[in-house]
């Protein structure tokens, strides 16, 4: 760094272009941006690891901004080092088709690591980022070849900390000794509501030790060299470390810093007058001196880190060739070759065998099928894995002080587990699932949205999906949860009907690689469906032609999951009685719904409006594939305690009542 640009001036370019591209977009927060301003800069030009000319360089360190909402900061960040994120983009902050949208999103700027604003989120994908580093370390890493090796960074702020996901996170982070995790805490004492000593008065470095972090107090987060000695002491830690930094929100503007006024709105065209006079940056909005731009730039520096890591890589590739294919072909997320064979071959046995399973068993020996093929298959429960089957023959605990394992003891952190999901997804090398009882996807619902929206691919084992769980009463059913997780944009959401259709559904899941997927499981054992090859390819496709009478069918069963073979009995007995019956299963409505429609007419045929939906929830989505002038037969209330063959036939899931329903649309 050239002497004649001090560390001031590199964090004032940071203030100056955060408060310009609020004040454009006449929307955002310069708050934090402004007070972190200080520390960002120590950790970018003489701690970080990464190479602007190539973002997705392996062994970069990963920075994640979980109080996203100071986006600035990171759009300021990526910019000054040299990133592709030109100044047309900050100028054009907030906007329609910017890069520089309102919370950073992986999936549009370049450098962005993972999709925050969602407080408690970020340090929660955090954790999943140094996890994915440990575990693939462990296993990948020999004596002097330390080609997977650098630090996660996450910056985090009040709200996150109070938000519980990060309570979750932080505690399993320490169970875990995840040593790579630096979270470097804004303590500016300011949320959106004011001062935040009123709501929010933890103690936070003594909550921190009680995790088992590392924890430098006191900081200030406004001096250089306290700043570089707080991460030096960080970095040298064999625990997860929180780095406290006392910080003034707003720094440098005279009337709105330390207070809420520079949390979340523009500080106006005359506070950003007298803010370049107090700070002494006498440069019109978005002009950065070209000195300052040469002090700033990682490229140089990172190519050359980029450079020795290739040297040492190619030569773990000629010691260590098997490890090496391994680890590419992870990191590509790459499947066998002989995948789709093994897979065809393992459809077919199970329709050959035609078990009676519950599909959570069901599922279990799917992983037990393709586990064996993936070994960046990494799976885990949220202290549910008896109840959902997660644990696979080759199943192995990864521990703080064994982490070449593959399966992770969440604990009842469901929230925690899922966005933690994420993050070693989107680190690469991993392909997680994890379990949890389909009800409490709740918890974990806004972490399943975030992998839906940055298209990770996550894999939620839901089970006890419906009243089929019996005794555990109502707080246990998920009459609405899937219902409402298929209106959730890019989430696939399966629910099969046997054993074949979730091995199928494995196979849609770890095949799909643009988004997540929900699997939908039973706790009670559900009969073979007895199918033809040209059937069971089509399971694929979401929903297809179960079984079918001659000729044009007079009335369309639709099932799926464990009401199904209710469709199946009942479509016997209106045959008995003369009546052409079509069975439909549809196992995963986004798969169908992707089809052409030339195929959905020959599933549904638009001339048949005798129709009939059959699924243990609530009923509002199948009337799209029932219309005005069919019948749902569903559970619009809560269920009971009672055995589960007791309460299906008491709210109506019988074949009496389902060729009931048939012959009432039938006319």
């Amino acid at each position: 760094m050239p002497n004649a640009v001090s560390k001031q001036t590199l964090a004032n370019a940071i203030r100056a272009l955060s408060m310009d591209g609020v004040q454009a977009a006449n929307s955002g927060h310069p708050g934090a941006p402004m007070g972190m301003a200080d520390i960002a800069e120590v950790l970018w030009n003489d701690f970080l690891k990464h190479n602007p000319a190539n973002p997705q360089w392996l062994n970069r360190d990963r920075f994640v901004l979980s109080n996203g909402h100071g986006s600035m900061l990171i759009y300021s960040l990526l910019h000054l080092s040299g990133y592709d994120l030109p100044i047309e983009e900050l100028r054009n902050f907030r906007q329609f088709g910017a890069k520089t949208p309102g919370h950073p999103e992986n999936f549009i700027t370049t450098g962005v690591e993972t999709t925050t604003g969602p407080l408690g989120q970020g340090i929660t994908n955090a954790v999943g980022f140094a996890l994915a580093e440990k575990m693939l370390a462990a296993r990948y890493n020999r004596d002097g070849y330390n080609v997977i090796d650098h630090n996660t960074w996450c910056f985090l702020g009040d709200g996150c900390l109070m938000e519980g996901i990060s309570h979750e996170a932080c505690s399993l982070a320490g169970t875990l000794g995840l040593d790579k995790l630096i979270a470097i805490y804004d303590d500016n004492n300011i949320s959106i509501d004011g001062e935040v000593g009123g709501w929010f008065a933890d103690d936070t470095p003594k909550r921190f030790e009680a995790y088992g972090w590392h924890v430098v107090p006191d900081v200030d987060g406004h001096d250089p060299v306290a700043i570089t000695a707080a991460i030096a002491e960080a970095k040298a830690a064999d625990k997860p470390a929180l780095i406290c930094c006392k910080t003034i929100i707003g720094k440098g503007s005279p009337n709105k810093s330390n207070s809420a006024g520079a949390h979340g709105a523009p500080l106006g065209d005359d506070e950003i007058k007298l803010t370049r006079d107090s700070i002494g940056w006498s440069h019109p909005p978005f002009e950065i001196p070209q000195d300052v731009y040469d002090a700033w730039s990682g490229v140089a520096k990172g190519t050359q880190a980029e450079l020795e890591w290739n040297e040492l890589f190619e030569a773990y590739r000629h010691d260590y060739p098997e490890e090496e294919a391994e680890l590419v072909a992870r990191l590509g997320n790459e499947l066998p070759l002989d995948w789709a064979k093994q897979l065809d071959t393992a459809i077919a046995n199970a329709e050959s065998d035609g078990v009676k399973v519950a599909t959570r068993k069901a599922s279990e020996m799917a992983l037990n099928i393709v586990g064996p093929l993936l070994p960046q298959l990494v799976g885990g429960s949220a202290d549910l894995t008896g109840s959902n089957n997660t644990w696979w023959k080759g199943s192995k605990d990864v521990t703080a002080n064994d982490a070449s394992g593959n399966y992770l003891r969440y604990g009842v952190r469901e929230f925690g587990m899922s966005a933690i999901m994420n993050g070693m997804a989107l680190h690469g090398g991993i392909l997680p699932y994890g379990g949890t009882f389909l009800v409490f996807s709740d918890y974990a619902r806004n972490a399943i949205r975030m992998a839906a929206l940055m298209g990770t691919q996550s894999i939620f084992v839901l089970t006890h999906d419906s009243i089929g769980l019996g005794e555990d009463g109502p707080t246990h059913q998920p009459v609405e949860h899937t219902a409402s997780l298929r209106l959730m944009p890019n989430l696939d959401m399966w629910r099969p009907a046997d054993a074949v259709e979730t091995l199928v559904g494995w196979r849609s899941a770890i095949e799909r690689k643009d988004g997540p997927t929900g699997m939908a499981l039973t706790r009670q054992g559900l009969p073979h469906q007895v199918r033809n090859a040209e059937q069971t390819a089509n399971i694929i496709k979401g929903g297809y032609v179960l079984s079918d009478s001659e000729g044009n069918p007079d009335v369309i069963l639709i099932g799926t999951g464990s009401e199904l073979y209710l469709c199946t009995d009942a479509a016997e007995k209106l045959r008995s009685e003369g009546k052409a019956v079509r069975v439909v299963s549809m196992p995963c409505v986004e798969a169908f719904e992707r089809q052409s429609d030339d195929y959905k007419e020959s599933v549904l045929p638009k001339a048949v409006t005798s129709r009939v939906a059959v699924e243990a929830g609530v009923t509002s989505g199948w009337y799209k594939y029932v219309g005005t002038s069919g019948q749902v037969i569903g559970l619009d209330r809560y269920g009971m305690s009672a055995p589960a063959e007791q309460i299906f036939e008491h709210f109506g899931f019988t074949a009496e009542n389902v060729a009931d329903t048939a012959r009432g649309v039938m006319g």
